[in-house]
């Protein structure tokens, strides 16, 4: 050997090239089977469609909850055109439906007819925000059953493998079936739970919208009986009038604490 040849370096032996996130998600997926696929897919479209919701309730403005009462108050005041001129700056539904209702109420028709299309229109907001819940409800639902049955379709695999091995038993292969089964429950629940607590949050948004539309319209119609009696809407449960001077509540005022619970 020449000197040099002996002065080169050895090679070093070939190493196993990096694991990538995308072979680690190749090898994830046949790991889990279909059922893993699947899962991945519907949590793809539940995001798409939480993303999309949330989008629409900021376009929507649904946190303006200071609009209607100023328009209210202006309503008040003798001073209806500023009010529907307020209303023309926020798209937010309570706004929007409390506008069309003040506009009933100065047109001189009759109250009911009013009344009927105003609840129209306020049920057509909220049949747009309640869009999209219920694909939100199957993902929910189904995410931990589809779990459920990749688990069961991988331990019969499992041990149709162990039977197969009959006295020669390898215990690495049932643990690695049983790990492979258990995989997709795993899956399953990390879908359905971030899904379910997105779902709740976006269905409290349209029940306090609903109840904002039903309590702020009605106040348009009631508002020379409103006047003559104080709100305490804004004040904390145990705030009542006769709590304040030393009194036990009314049966009217412990009904509406515990609704509030």
């Amino acid at each position: 050997m020449s000197e040099a040849t002996a002065s080169v370096p050895a090679l070093p032996e070939m190493l196993p090239a990096p694991t990538t996130v995308l072979d680690e998600m190749q090898s994830f997926m046949q790991a889990g089977g279909p059922v893993v696929l699947i899962l991945l897919v519907m949590s793809v479209a539940a995001l798409a469609i939480v993303l999309a919701k949330l989008w629409q309730f900021h376009a929507l403005r649904l946190g303006d909850r200071g609009t209607g009462p100023e328009m209210l108050r202006l309503v008040r005041a003798g001073r209806p055109g500023d009010a529907l001129a307020l209303a023309g700056q926020s798209p937010n539904p309570v706004v929007q439906v409390l506008a069309r209702a003040i506009r009933g109420r100065d047109s001189g028709l009759p109250e009911l007819r009013v009344r009927e299309e105003v609840v129209r229109h306020g049920s057509d907001f909220l049949e747009v925000l309640r869009a999209w819940f219920r694909p939100l409800e199957v993902i929910a639902s189904l995410a931990p059953l589809l779990g459920l049955f990749g688990t069961v379709l991988g331990m019969i695999k499992a041990f149709r493998q162990l039977e197969q091995a009959g006295h020669q038993v390898n215990p690495a292969v049932l643990s690695g079936g049983i790990w492979e089964a258990l995989l997709t429950t795993a899956v399953g629940l990390a879908v359905a739970i971030p899904v379910v607590a997105a779902l709740n949050w976006l269905e409290r948004r349209v029940e306090r919208t609903a109840h904002d539309l039903e309590s702020t319209v009605t106040r348009v119609f009631t508002m020379d009986i409103a006047d003559q009696f104080p709100d305490h809407s804004a004040e904390e449960p145990g705030a009542w009038p006769g709590a304040v001077e030393g009194h036990a509540p009314t049966r009217l005022h412990v009904s509406a604490a515990a609704v509030g619970r």
